[in-house]
């Protein structure tokens, strides 16, 4: 009698459990139609209701804080939004939330202590490494940013905010490899936004700067083996095309003849999926589309249209390609620490 009471009463508290999960679930998909509409103040309304039957529930939580901070209610936002760091259950999110609320209030030492706490507690956590290293790059602390953003790179190499925010660094500095490699991974992880087109644009001129014979050289002498090899096998190829200009058409020359040579060099001491991806490309017949779609329109609109229109079957194949494939820069190939 007693294990059917105990089964009945589990049996009521799932149930319980279910049906407040179906509530909240559903309040939090009703604001967040209002968010949407930038109806805030409904939102927050119904967010607010739900939490008076289910106060500690974090997901309404760090809706309600998200409202708030939408509404540029920034002090009840923080209101909310402060304890998350205090909970066992809180969550990457969660941090991401509290820290935009500390950006917009400027309040960049409890941000920065929030944020080191963060990483501590999701050590892989490649969005949080980024904003981390936001914050310090509005401090102009630059060493330190650049130093999360590698960290995120080498913890969490699928997120792009990390290969975006490096690549710029990395453009504006002698080392030109870095921005190249990490410019050309964050296209591949995000192919189709406006930092999208901005990166490409950098690309294209990073590449004229590499070569100029000073970037060549400096470049060519980093300590860095990764570093050494790349320039090794892109000079080695490079100096008849580029005498002639830096264009969607040399590069890709110029790039066809890196793949191959690397892959007959140093691909087995480093292993590296974007150089694995330009070589099925290659290997496919889509390679040179592949380079029009990066630094075509960067360097012509007009003559990245009449290529598209001279070569529609290749234009077209690899546009489909591209839409349905999946670009995965997995762990264990980060090569910033490769030197002997």
């Amino acid at each position: 009698m007693k294990k059917l009471l105990f089964a009945g009463i589990l049996l009521l508290s799932a149930y319980v459990a279910l049906a407040q999960e179906q509530d909240y679930k559903a309040i939090q998909e009703k604001a967040k139609g209002f968010v949407r509409q930038g109806d805030y103040t409904n939102a927050i309304l119904l967010l607010n209701r739900g939490l008076q039957t289910d106060p500690n529930n974090l997901e309404l939580q760090k809706d309600l804080a998200f409202a708030y901070y939408l509404h540029r209610d920034y002090v009840h936002a923080l209101g909310v939004a402060k304890p998350f760091q205090d909970r066992k259950d809180v969550d990457v999110q969660s941090y991401q939330i509290l820290g935009m609320i500390y950006k917009a209030i400027e309040e960049k030492k409890d941000c920065e202590k929030m944020y080191k706490a963060a990483v501590k507690k999701f050590p892989n956590s490649g969005v949080l490494y980024s904003e981390y290293g936001e914050m310090l790059w509005s401090k102009n602390e630059y060493n330190p940013a650049v130093q999360l953003w590698e960290k995120g790179i080498e913890s969490d190499p699928g997120y792009s905010g990390n290969y975006y925010n490096a690549a710029k660094f990395y453009f504006f500095s002698p080392n030109k490899v870095w921005g190249l490699i990490y410019g050309e991974v964050f296209v591949n992880l995000e192919s189709y936004s406006a930092r999208t087109a901005e990166m490409k644009n950098m690309l294209l001129e990073g590449y004229k700067k590499l070569f100029t014979e000073s970037d060549m050289a400096r470049n060519q002498d980093s300590k860095n083996d990764f570093v050494r090899a790349y320039i090794e096998v892109m000079k080695s190829q490079s100096g008849y095309i580029a005498a002639n200009g830096i264009t969607p058409e040399s590069l890709s020359a110029i790039r066809t003849k890196f793949v191959l040579d690397w892959f007959q060099k140093y691909s087995p001491a480093f292993p590296f999926r974007l150089f694995e991806y330009q070589q099925q490309l290659l290997k496919s017949g889509m390679f040179d589309a592949y380079n029009q779609w990066i630094f075509g329109m960067a360097a012509s609109l007009p003559a990245y249209e009449n290529w598209t229109k001279a070569h529609q079957d290749e234009y077209k194949q690899f546009d489909y390609f591209q839409h349905n494939r999946v670009f995965k820069q997995p762990t264990g190939q980060y090569y910033q620490t490769a030197s002997k």
